[in-house]
């Protein structure tokens, strides 16, 4: 069940955004017009040419309200009716000259109001509000509709533009807001991230991105060369926070153990530290076991590190007789 903080703190933020934003005057965006027929000009701005019975789905109004909205903006010079290309006893609505000129206007208005307030957030937070807000809305779009709410994970493999930067950030957000780390831990995880890319032509190496709708939301590493002794090494394994419990994880897990199993390393090693708990149960889930801990201060700060280890072949819970020892993520 969600949790009703969580439910009360986001009703409270979309009745400020509909205050802020205009929902309650009488006319939106410095136009004449209610909210209901602004948004049709920008809809079949969108489209080009609609349907009124388009228009009625996508607005979820009424047939009579959608019916009495149209009239008047034809009759104000804004769309015109237009007999559609497939069947001639269909109208379809777009926008006249005067209609692109006023959708323009709205538009110049609209995207002010939105850089204006950008301006006053970092760079995380911008993205933060473009991905929950894309994601909020795709949601009650399809409670509406009864669709899918999640939209597509991709998972892909080798690098792309941005791809160093981006798992840095998220690694440095989370462990920052999580575990109190600094630049210390960020300026690791990248330098050693932007290294490891140089080497990402070997057949023994491999990164595996999770995608959503164009942006990064996680990543896992097999590093098959800086262990030697036939050992991969797991590195960068890290989730947005928007994708957590989603099965996003063990989707990248499965994929770099199987690439593990065809390139029959002898054991996958991983470092990480304690009170990571949901991390643990899911490397053991892959065959893992904790076979080493000790007090270290790699990440930058003192911790109880730890070291797992999966053998070739092994299975969750195995007792595995290891080579053990310390090794830096």
């Amino acid at each position: 069940m969600t949790d009703t903080t969580l439910i009360q703190t986001i009703r409270a933020a979309s009745r400020l955004m509909v205050r802020e934003l205009g929902f309650m005057q009488t006319t939106l965006a410095a136009t004449n017009y209610s909210a209901s027929a602004v948004h049709t000009l920008l809809e079949v701005a969108n489209h080009h040419a609609i349907t009124a019975a388009q228009l009625v789905h996508i607005l979820g109004l009424e047939k009579s309200t959608v019916s009495r909205m149209l009239g008047k903006l034809i009759n104000a010079g804004e769309l015109a009716e237009l007999p559609s290309d497939q069947d001639a006893r269909v109208k379809q609505l777009v926008l006249t000259e005067q209609g692109k000129a006023s959708v323009a206007r709205i538009n110049a208005y609209a995207s002010a109001q939105v850089e204006q307030a950008l301006v006053q957030l970092n760079r995380e937070q911008q993205q933060a509000v473009a991905q929950g807000l894309s994601a909020y809305a795709q949601a009650l779009q399809a409670r509406r509709d009864h669709l899918p709410t999640t939209p597509e994970i991709v998972i892909t493999t080798g690098y792309q533009p941005g791809l160093i930067g981006r798992i840095a950030e998220m690694h440095g957000s989370y462990y920052a807001r999580q575990h109190g780390f600094g630049h210390f831990f960020e300026g690791k995880v990248a330098s050693g991230l932007a290294e490891f890319t140089g080497r990402l032509t070997s057949p023994r190496n491999q990164i595996w991105v999770a995608s959503q709708q164009g942006r990064i939301v996680g990543s896992v590493a097999i590093d098959g060369e800086d262990l030697g002794n036939n050992e991969a090494h797991l590195r960068w394994f890290i989730l947005d926070d928007g994708c957590r419990g989603a099965g996003v994880g063990r989707q990248l897990l499965s994929a770099a153990m199987t690439f593990c199993d065809q390139q029959a390393f002898a054991a996958v090693q991983l470092w990480t530290f304690r009170g990571l708990d949901a991390a643990r149960r899911l490397y053991e889930s892959f065959g893992f076991t904790l076979t080493n801990e000790w007090q270290g201060d790699q990440w930058g700060q003192s911790l109880q590190e730890q070291q797992f280890t999966r053998l070739a072949g092994a299975s969750a819970g195995a007792d595995n007789d290891v080579r053990l020892g310390r090794r830096r993520p």
